[in-house]
């Protein structure tokens, strides 16, 4: 994937914008904003704690052409955002010990989650386009991810896609028979979608832990705030998406013995 930047920045940083309350319909990261989150990091720090993050072959990035709109790929809630909430979503399935197939089909959720957007507003629906796209997509995918799951595994990640822009409280029946199929996965994937908002321009939009159903390590959310800042400086530095995830993820593979990270 091409690391040019051909966009010309706004004039108003995507911090600003919000501001103001004028976002636009496609929203792309700018080093202000980056910046602005940089200054604003969450306490307390990541306490010490043994985790192992996803080997290089378990970091899914999101192929540009399955957006349903170009614009996306590069928005925030394009190929990092996806990259990095599968990355969480491993994480998470790591501390609730799920089973090899459950872990492969939430990072496949996680990773392709919000290809079919429209735009970066709320996009009401684009949870379950996603769904019905990646049921017909799904072989092509798994290819390209070099995965391979049984098709019950598929319907569970397709069932977490499709309810991880709707809250529990608004499901209707068809939605509630659909989260029944596969319960845990929705709620870590709704998890790991959260705990990738730091990338939002406003604090109030920042990860709210109580709102969710499945449980978050303590240490988890300042792992997923310095990967926003660290893939998202990297990418504005010219990287590929996925040498800036790479290199996100380099801030934690190797920490000193007893370092707080």
């Amino acid at each position: 994937m091409s690391s040019a930047r051909t966009r010309r920045p706004a004039t108003a940083s995507l911090h600003d914008r919000a501001v103001q309350r004028s976002l636009p319909a496609h929203q792309y990261m700018d080093r202000a904003t980056v910046n602005w989150i940089a200054q604003n990091r969450p306490t307390p720090a990541l306490a010490p704690v043994a985790f192992t993050l996803p080997q290089p072959g378990r970091r899914f990035v999101p192929e540009s052409t399955w957006f349903a709109d170009a614009r996306l790929a590069d928005s925030i809630h394009g190929i990092r955002h996806q990259a990095r909430v599968c990355l969480l979503a491993d994480l998470l399935a790591q501390h609730h010990q799920l089973s090899p197939d459950d872990a492969a089909a939430l990072c496949l959720a996680a990773a392709v989650h919000d290809c079919r957007r429209h735009d970066d507003r709320d996009d009401s629906g684009h949870g379950q386009r996603t769904a019905s796209w990646l049921k017909r997509h799904s072989d092509t995918v798994l290819t390209t991810f070099g995965q391979e799951l049984p098709t019950y595994s598929r319907d569970q990640a397709a069932a977490a896609v499709g309810l991880h822009d709707v809250p529990h409280e608004t499901f209707t029946p068809s939605q509630r028979r659909a989260y029944q199929q596969a319960p845990h996965l929705v709620d870590l994937h709704k998890a790991a979608d959260a705990l990738d908002r730091y990338r939002l321009p406003l604090q109030h939009w920042w990860p709210d832990l109580s709102r969710l159903r499945a449980t978050v390590p303590d240490w988890l959310p300042t792992v997923a705030f310095e990967l926003v800042v660290r893939s998202e400086h990297a990418r504005l530095d010219g990287a590929t998406h996925r040498q800036a995830l790479d290199d996100a993820c380099q801030l934690f593979t190797t920490p000193p013995k007893g370092a707080r990270l």
